[in-house]
């Protein structure tokens, strides 16, 4: 059976006085009052069965007894001090590691992340990416990006941007090919298809009461090779029009019909919620919160 160990507070009291000589200097470094160090000494002392200091006329010194106990203690609280400030730098230094789609990565984030770093540039961030949802207890992740509708067992999520829909294609196809005022001349046209987002267009479709349209399309292995494909003028690809904003203003994509639908869906932030947001995730999830104009 292992030893009991004494009180911690008692003993890091006495290791301070020790090492200073005083009871005042000692309560000054600690923050509290001398009576608080002198009664923590006398818990330890009774603890223990022996006296540590004697008390003198003019202050206190050490006891036999507590010159033994300050020898043995002082390394061990020495080296207890020095192990914590080895962890509080190297989680300074260690990256905030995320876990993001490769969509939301390449449309939403990337082009704001240097803003984040101007902010903070003392934090780095690891990104990595996914399409299942993140496993906290097996990932080494701090946060995730992930779509649904913020309902996750075990973990706590914080709403970002929106799920809405709405068909996107180049300027080039719309000027060029059949006509596409209305979702009735879809049919003249190629849908265009990620893989991992299959119920688009029919979600799309039955929010705006035209179901029959749907049909087969062109399929790709994601978000990110659909939407080129759609700026390349392949076809019409059904658009995740939170993520699109800088394509749309840069002229790539152009939103069609003025017939956007919101699913009960969106991008949440989210982390496990029985270990809150460390300081580097805090401040990346409060930026998040303002890049996407949602109150923390």
């Amino acid at each position: 059976m292992a030893a009991t160990v004494p009180p911690f507070n008692p003993l890091h009291a006495f290791t301070v006085a020790a090492r200073l000589g005083s009871f005042t200097r000692a309560a000054e470094v600690l923050g509290v009052s001398q009576a608080a160090v002198s009664r923590q000494v006398a818990v330890l002392e009774g603890y223990l069965g022996v006296r540590l200091f004697q008390r003198e006329r003019h202050g206190s010194a050490l006891t036999p007894e507590g010159r033994v106990l300050q020898e043995e203690l002082g390394p061990a609280f020495e080296q207890i001090a020095a192990a914590a400030e080895r962890v509080r730098r190297e989680a300074r230094g260690a990256p905030l590691r995320l876990r993001v789609y490769s969509t939301f990565a390449a449309k939403w984030l990337l082009p704001r992340l240097h803003r984040f770093e101007a902010a903070h540039p003392g934090i780095a961030v690891r990104l990595s990416h996914a399409v299942a949802p993140t496993d906290f207890r097996r990932d080494p992740v701090d946060l995730a990006i992930q779509l649904g509708d913020g309902r996750w067992p075990g973990l706590e999520a914080r709403p970002l941007l929106p799920d809405v829909l709405q068909p996107v294609c180049s300027p080039r196809l719309l000027e060029g090919g059949p006509p596409l005022r209305g979702p009735g001349d879809l049919p003249g046209h190629r849908m265009l298809v990620s893989r991992y987002r299959r119920t688009d267009w029919r979600d799309w479709l039955a929010g705006i009461g035209r179901p029959e349209l749907l049909r087969e399309g062109m399929e790709f292995t994601s978000s990110v090779l659909t939407y080129q494909a759609a700026a390349e003028g392949l076809g019409v690809a059904i658009g995740q029009m939170a993520l699109l904003e800088q394509d749309v203003r840069a002229g790539l994509l152009v939103p069609l019909f003025g017939l956007p639908v919101r699913r009960a869906l969106a991008y949440h932030a989210v982390w496990p919620a029985d270990r809150p947001p460390d300081r580097k995730a805090q401040a990346f999830l409060d930026w998040l919160g303002e890049e996407a104009g949602v109150a923390g």
